[in-house]
């Protein structure tokens, strides 16, 4: 066993792989760019260095300065995580001319899976099944036309060289097949470098299963059981599992099987997954699950298999590649109980899924013994906009699925993360809902769903009156008003946004005790802050007040303090996430306490300007 490893990589997957390495005695070697001189990873690793600005091209994606990070430490191996150079056979290559060791499988089998359809001609060679459709090398439109044809609609253009749903369209009739080709090749091109594409039959009840591979060098291959990854949106997972809901033991047999000749057919070493679509429209069957892909690396979602059969991948991953044999047979593994991981992303699916970024003044996760947590960030570090917005992943393991989705459900409902938003409110709610209970779950559900999976935008009466009762030090509340002027009252700010409070008795209302109060409820939270006489509270404005909406650039102020203003004006144009957004006047008034700069970088939430009435200017 080699003494040193750098890990070329950055977030909860560096953190992943160090622990176990420092378990192993291994001294390890973190690299990081600019945007990460602060990170989690950065301070795990026994060294860390510096390898290039905040854009991935010019860091993480830079092989010849991670190499040379790894001849600057005198790292022995180099282990690639996943993303980033993970599946790059030049890289793999490189670290090998070096004479390190490379964590992962032969160059030769990675490109050898890294085009889908030169893949499939090698899975058809092995005997493994795979979509009905078409790969060819005549490319001309007519040809591909006709091939869908043949195939029957519905049909689905991939890139060749495609992944993450890039490059990928789905057509239901001949006249849209030209349009959809057209635009499937231009991102292609503009994504991967290679514009061709292949044609697949479209399946109308898909399951995403797929089966954890490992190869060892002395000529092992075994496969570790399925997962479940059927739980997506815009062809990104979001929910995975293990093992499949719904799956025979003749199907698991089939499946794995077949998953163990692909790598087999590509001499496969190291951990690696075999990617099935399967048609779901009468339960699972062995003769309708069809390859798709393999994923030359470890996945996002391996710990739900390491949940169910106690081995830890990346262990086995450092071992192989140090030329130890694997350490037990296909016969010894088994499966034990149910886990369900969910990806946890600093979006807000309020604002259709865009990412957020911000400090995480507050980053709790609970602390249940009995679920896993793998993250990259803690409290107070900083989300930026340069790389992958998932910030953890949460894994939970009992004995039954059902026992398993109860856990992840509370765990994910009881977290509290301020101010940068999250998915962990939609991610309840997916998996309270009622076809993923039950294990009815195709590719297409959260499509389907769309706002039957969105999280409420505002807090329940209930948490509010428990806010409410601590701001003031008051119990007996009857009932909330927004923007009212009821007789007994109190007026506050809900995330920046005046809220009126009624009392259920006579009397004034008792001096705020303590200034602000973050309301916390199904993995969403909110800022509930008193109002103060001059109409602006801590972290927040009153009514008029223009906060900005997420975090950003300043990159327009098309007012000045004291200006007349008409409802709908212009006031500040804020750059976010490569999108320009004019906020404006909400009525006819004066501009006051002008907060705004050209060029300032903004936070989510933060007081910009605000418009008073004329009368009260």
């Amino acid at each position: 066993m080699f003494d040193s490893l750098l890990i070329a990589n950055r977030g909860e997957i560096a953190c992943r792989i160090i622990r176990t390495a420092r378990e192993m005695g291994l001294r390890t070697v973190a690299v990081y760019s600019e945007a990460d001189a602060r990170a989690l990873h950065v301070r795990m690793a026994d060294e860390a260095i510096l390898i290039g600005p905040a854009p991935a091209r010019e860091s993480y994606l830079d092989a010849a300065r991670i190499l040379d990070a790894a001849r600057e430490s005198g790292a022995e191996a180099i282990h690639p995580g996943y993303g980033f150079l993970s599946e790059n056979a030049e890289f793999a290559e490189s670290v090998i001319a070096a004479g390190l060791i490379w964590v992962g499988p032969n160059p030769d089998s990675i490109r050898a899976m890294g085009l889908k359809d030169a893949a499939k001609t090698r899975m058809i060679a092995a005997g493994v099944p795979v979509t009905p459709g078409y790969l060819g090398e005549d490319q001309s439109p007519d040809r591909l036309a006709a091939e869908a044809d043949a195939v029957g609609y519905p049909v689905l253009i991939k890139a060749v060289a495609g992944g993450g749903g890039k490059g990928m369209r789905r057509v239901d009739d001949p006249a849209a097949f030209a349009e959809a080709l057209a635009s499937c090749r231009r991102e292609a091109a503009a994504s991967f470098g290679d514009d061709r594409v292949l044609i697949e039959k479209y399946i109308l009840s898909p399951r995403h299963i797929e089966v954890q591979v490992f190869g060892d060098r002395h000529g092992q291959v075994l496969h570790l059981f399925e997962r479940d990854c059927s739980l997506q949106r815009r062809h990104q997972k979001v929910i995975e599992e293990a093992p499949a809901p719904g799956m025979d033991d003749a199907t698991r047999d089939a499946v794995c099987g077949a998953a163990v000749r692909a790598a087999q057919a590509v001499d496969y070493v190291g951990a690696g997954t075999i990617e099935f679509i399967a048609d779901a429209s009468e339960g699972l069957r062995a003769d309708r699950v069809w390859f798709m892909e393999m994923n030359t690396r470890l996945q996002v979602e391996h710990p739900v298999t390491e949940a169910i059969t106690g081995v830890d991948l990346v262990e086995w991953q450092l071992r192989v590649a140090a030329g130890e044999p694997l350490p037990i047979t296909q016969g010894d593994l088994t499966i034990d109980g149910h886990a369900i991981e969910a990806r946890l992303y600093a979006e807000d699916p309020a604002k259709g899924f865009l990412p957020a970024i911000g400090t995480l003044e507050v980053f709790d996760l609970g602390d249940d013994p009995a679920i896993r947590i793998d993250t990259g960030v803690e409290e107070g570090a900083e989300i930026t906009p340069w790389y992958d917005p998932m910030i953890a992943k949460v894994i939970a393991h009992a004995d039954t699925r059902e026992a398993a989705r109860e856990a992840l459900a509370d765990a994910l409902d009881e977290t509290v993360i301020w101010p940068v938003r999250t998915n962990a409110g939609f991610l309840v709610e997916a998996l309270d809902h009622p076809d993923f209970a039950s294990g009815q779950v195709d590719t297409g559900l959260i499509a389907r769903e769309g706002e039957a999976l969105m999280p409420p935008t505002e807090p329940s009466e209930e948490a509010l009156a428990e806010a409410a009762a601590a701001l003031i030090g008051q119990d007996a509340l009857s009932g909330f008003r927004l923007n009212a002027a009821p007789r007994r009252s109190a007026r506050f700010l809900l995330d920046g946004r005046a809220i009126t409070v009624d009392f259920a008795h006579a009397g004034d209302v008792p001096p705020s005790p303590t200034d602000a109060v973050l309301i916390s409820e199904g993995g969403q939270s909110w800022s509930f802050t008193r109002w103060r006489a001059d109409g602006l509270a801590a972290g927040g404005a009153g009514d008029g007040a223009i906060l900005s909406p997420m975090p950003g650039r300043i990159i327009a102020v098309a007012v000045t303090e004291g200006q007349a203003v008409n409802a709908g004006q212009p006031l500040v144009t804020l750059e976010a996430m490569k999108m320009e957004h004019v906020l404006t006047a909400p009525f006819d008034g004066v501009v006051a306490d002008l907060k705004a700069e050209t060029g300032g970088q903004v936070a989510e939430g933060i007081a910009l300007v605000r418009i008073v009435a004329k009368d009260a200017a």
